[in-house]
């Protein structure tokens, strides 16, 4: 009864303008903006804090420039030796030689100390001896000094070159028999040439070195 009485209260056009209005605001209330709900305080801070961008750290290190290798110059090539080139000649031996007088005699030394010791006396100069006849089978004169000795009972003939007593040298053209130390033969001249000459007075003997044949 009651709502019938409304409608003969409100005209028509009145009721249905308050209807659209009722509609519009139910419409306005339905798709209105929803309120946001508030953002927590970590959310606040996060996005407070600016983001921290990474840097590239210069390096402190030294980089040590390449060696610059240079290329070797190579070694020049030694000439060889020729045969031009001088050489040294080995040093010949030096052998003992004879003079009766002035005449040369051949003579095969001995090897042994008191050989050695007279080719030093002769090193220098010429050892130059007078002999004095003895005994008619030999003529003997000092040396000046006494050389190195080995005697020993020998039985000379003619042409033997003995030591006797260590400083004295004995030529034989004949023969004898006593302790020497021998020196050497005379091998040219023979028994006679060697008579002739040292049997017939006294004679000067040189003793001297020269280079080998």
């Amino acid at each position: 009864m009651e709502h019938l009485h409304l409608k003969s209260r409100w005209p028509r056009k009145t009721r249905s303008f308050a209807v659209v209005v009722m509609i519009l605001l139910l419409l306005s209330v339905a798709c209105g903006p929803k309120p946001q709900p508030a953002l927590g305080a970590e959310a606040v801070s996060e996005s407070s804090e600016p983001t921290a961008v990474p840097q590239e750290t210069a390096s402190t290190e030294t980089i040590a420039p390449e060696a610059t290798v240079e290329p070797s110059t190579p070694a020049e090539p030694r000439p060889a030796e020729t045969a031009s080139q001088p050489i040294m000649e080995e040093e010949k031996e030096k052998m003992l030689q004879l003079r009766i007088d002035d005449t040369a005699v051949a003579v095969a030394w001995e090897q042994n100390e008191s050989v050695e010791a007279l080719k030093a006396l002769c090193e220098n100069e010429p050892l130059v001896i007078q002999l004095s006849m003895y005994g008619g089978f030999e003529q003997v004169g000092p040396i000046g000094q006494s050389l190195p000795r080995n005697d020993s009972q020998t039985t000379t003939q003619a042409g033997d070159i003995v030591l006797y007593s260590g400083n004295q040298i004995v030529a034989f053209y004949g023969s004898n028999s006593w302790a020497y130390t021998r020196l050497g033969h005379i091998t040219d001249p023979d028994e006679e040439g060697m008579a002739a000459l040292l049997a017939h007075g006294d004679v000067t003997i040189t003793i001297s070195l020269a280079d080998a044949a």
